[in-house]
């Protein structure tokens, strides 16, 4: 069971998010340039050799959330630190314990370099701590706050006990389960303060470090992984995705290989041998991207864009769970109305012209693998902005979208000569 200043702390740390916010960020993002996953350690008790330390992952991404398998924190200890326990969260392999000399009392992990994961909903409640145990999920911020954030708790021996003897870990990886993300060294701030429940009174951590972890999508995968088609309903011709968006159809494609959709030995190839590597199996297509997004106007009149958005998962051995959208459009529409999808604006700047989309639960927040129920839909009703539009005479494209972002990722959009035009212009 978790000591008894670790349990109160993380009850204490679920408050405390809510008023915390990183100190230092680094951004690749221009639609989100504050994105970033605060890794915070708080050390709320000195022990014989070491400590025991509550250790915080929150996702201040707007947009951008990790789902099962789950998040992989790795780090490389400065001196010779075993992990007594943890609650919470587990070290993936134990190491070489055999040097201990504490007789039976053996270490959770003597690894230099640890990699530590969540544990599953559904743990045993003595391995548990508050905000645990979701399986390595982190939602976005925008998304869902209440869920950005995951603690556990970890006990460090053959360690320093004070603030002057102490050693940061340093080195620190995040996997989400893939790359993508690079972290800071860690940097001692200063201690976290939490409130008692009341409000009346206020603790603090002993020692806390902060290690700032942010993505590079270049870094998570070398192609694209979406694509956008765009359609209208007064045009017979649908401007599909660009060939080789996310990769060509050859066996030396790193997006992995294919397989047609009516083949005849599908599902064995599917439940085949990759089935539990996490390898894409893709449907085959011109443009070769896990996830494809329509954007099809269905209808307009002199006030409003009605659209339609058709979101396809192509991959069929993976589903998306809190997927999103966000959807960069002309700052001359403004949606009024919403079908399907939850919304909300990004303010980017002075232009207020991003929207971020989700399923609405418990309907539409499962994008399910290739296949039959694979994709999800929804509407938009879209108001025109005369005074921004009196001002511009290209009219062409503006009832589709200037980029569009599948997860957080860039997808891969047509060039802006091939956008559908009204053939009743």
């Amino acid at each position: 069971m978790a000591i008894g200043v670790g349990g109160c702390c993380a009850v204490l740390l679920a408050a405390a998010l809510l008023f915390s916010s990183p100190a230092t960020t680094y951004a690749y993002d221009s639609l989100d340039p504050n994105g970033n996953i605060t890794i915070k350690w708080d050390v709320m008790q000195w022990t014989p050799d070491g400590y025991a330390a509550v250790v915080t992952l929150s996702n201040y991404q707007q947009f951008r959330h990790i789902q099962p398998p789950g998040w992989q924190l790795g780090w490389t200890w400065q001196q010779k630190e075993v992990i007594w326990s943890m609650y919470g969260a587990q070290a993936i392999e134990q190491g070489d314990c055999s040097m201990s000399k504490e007789g039976s009392n053996v270490p959770h992990s003597c690894k230099k370099h640890p990699t530590v994961v969540d544990l599953l909903p559904g743990t045993p409640i003595d391995l548990q701590i508050a905000n645990c145990c979701k399986a390595g999920s982190l939602s976005a911020f925008s998304q869902d706050p209440a869920n950005s954030a995951a603690s556990f708790q970890i006990i460090v021996g053959h360690s320093g006990n004070s603030n002057e003897t102490v050693r940061v870990p340093k080195n620190f990886s995040l996997m989400a389960p893939g790359p993508g993300y690079t972290c800071s060294r860690a940097m001692i701030v200063k201690p976290s303060r939490f409130l008692s429940p009341d409000g009346r009174r206020a603790t603090q951590a002993l020692m806390t470090w902060n290690v700032i972890c942010t993505y590079s999508q270049f870094l998570a995968q070398k192609v694209p992984s979406c694509c956008v088609s765009l359609s209208s309903f007064d045009n017979d011709k649908t401007v599909d995705c660009p060939t080789c968006s996310c990769g060509c159809r050859n066996e030396k494609s790193t997006t992995g290989k294919c397989v047609k959709k009516n083949a005849p030995d599908l599902q064995s190839i599917i439940h085949g041998p990759g089935r539990w590597t996490w390898q894409p199996l893709l449907q085959c297509t011109s443009h070769m991207c896990p996830v494809k997004i329509n954007w099809h106007l269905m209808l307009k009149d002199k006030e409003h864009y009605r659209v339609k958005i058709t979101v396809t998962n192509l991959n069929y051995r993976m589903n998306f769970t809190e997927w999103n959208l966000v959807v960069q459009y002309h700052p001359i529409l403004d949606i009024t109305q919403i079908s399907g999808f939850n919304y909300k604006s990004i303010q980017v700047g002075k232009i207020n012209d991003t929207t971020m989309l989700w399923g609405v639960k418990p309907y539409y927040d499962l994008l399910m693998q290739a296949g039959p129920l694979g994709n999800v839909q929804g509407e938009l009703i879209v108001r025109k902005d005369f005074r921004a539009s009196s001002t511009t005479n290209n009219n062409k494209g503006r009832a589709f979208p200037v980029r569009v972002y599948f997860n957080g990722d860039n997808c891969v959009m047509p060039p802006p000569d091939a956008y559908p035009v009204s053939i009743t212009a």
